[in-house]
């Protein structure tokens, strides 16, 4: 099969994207598949040449630290903020199938998805429609709602100037502290804050700001940090995840060692219910399909609270698909062939 990896892309999350689509591209042609790994930004191989399909063994690329300096991106590519980059849809024409290795942006927000749609290609993962609902965080929370899956309260800020000052005190009276403050369409804990008090939420909001105008305040949940997947209509086993010191932020999900992963999580065959039934209720709530990853806090009186949903989760040596999948016999290359298989089912 012809299969076209996407990855890279102008995002925050590029860099955990690009590992994705290595290890995806790599585990694909082990298969014997005939697979091009292709920066959706540039329209380049990430090695500088230009893309091609092939059964090269393709060697990975590790996520760094720190986000990726997107401003200079732009700059040394010339290209600006235009997203699709030259012969990147004729590409798409080319293959068989695309497999969407990318993360937020136009890869989760459903633009992507919209075009290849346009064109007939098929394509892994959830249609547009899908993919907006579950990247704006308000929106897939108030489908939650109705859904009767339960989500920790949270109120929508519009920060236009970039000026906290006025949220504040509606942060204060609606959610109070401790709280959560997020970017409305990031993934990868890009751009998160759990301020405490009047300053470190100022802090918050500015640091948030910068990754867009509109952002997510939300009351924080105490517990256990719990993630599970659903997989062609099935929930895999869930991950408890426990992060060596602070919170499950951007360098602890992609730093090996950085976190403890329970897998399957150790609760009780009733919480485990609950957790599958909020998941499946999510997964139709959102007009997802093939795959997804949804996350949650049980809290003390082992209560569900799920934060969102992932309609791309990461395929990267630390994410926790991958994981889910081995805990029921599924390895790597398996996966990533079930992904491909639900796409042109669907």
């Amino acid at each position: 099969m012809k299969i076209l990896v996407l990855a890279g892309g102008l995002s925050p999350e590029r860099d955990v994207s690009i590992t994705t689509g290595s290890l995806v591209a790599d585990a694909l042609v082990s298969r014997g598949h005939l697979v091009c790994l292709c920066d959706l930004y540039t329209g380049l191989a990430f090695d500088g040449r230009q893309p091609a399909f092939s059964r090269d063994r393709i060697p990975p690329c590790l996520v760094k630290r720190s986000e990726p300096d997107l401003e200079a991106l732009k700059k040394s590519s010339g290209r600006g903020d235009r997203r699709v980059g030259p012969g990147v849809m004729e590409l798409c024409r080319e293959a068989d199938v695309v497999f969407i290795g990318l993360h937020g942006d136009v890869g989760e927000n459903g633009m992507l998805q919209a075009a290849l749609d346009m064109d007939g290609v098929p394509y892994t993962g959830s249609d547009y429609i899908g993919s907006l609902l579950a990247m704006d965080k308000d929106l897939s929370k108030q489908l939650f709602v109705r859904a009767g899956v339960q989500t920790p309260p949270w109120i929508r800020v519009d920060l236009p100037d970039g000026s906290a000052d006025d949220a504040v005190g509606r942060i204060e009276t609606a959610i109070g502290y401790p709280c959560v403050i997020k970017p409305v369409a990031c993934g990868s804990s890009v751009g998160v804050s759990m301020p405490g008090n009047r300053e470190e939420l100022k802090a918050a909001l500015t640091y948030a700001s910068a990754y867009g105008q509109t952002v997510l305040a939300e009351k924080k949940i105490v517990g256990r940090e719990l993630t599970v997947s659903v997989l062609g209509g099935r929930v895999l086993p869930s991950v408890e995840i426990i992060p060596v010191k602070g919170f499950y932020n951007y360098e602890n999900k992609y730093q090996k060692g950085a976190t403890t992963d329970v897998c399957p999580a150790s609760i009780t065959d009733g919480q485990r219910l609950r957790l599958e039934e909020a998941a499946l209720r999510g997964f139709a709530a959102l007009r997802l399909r093939g795959y997804a990853r949804f996350d949650f806090i049980m809290d003390a009186a082992g209560e569900m609270w799920c934060l969102e949903a992932n309609t791309l989760p990461g395929m990267t040596p630390t994410s926790l698909l991958p994981q889910e999948a081995a805990a029921v016999g599924m390895d790597y290359p398996s996966l990533c062939e079930e992904i491909i298989r639900l796409a042109l089912a669907k």
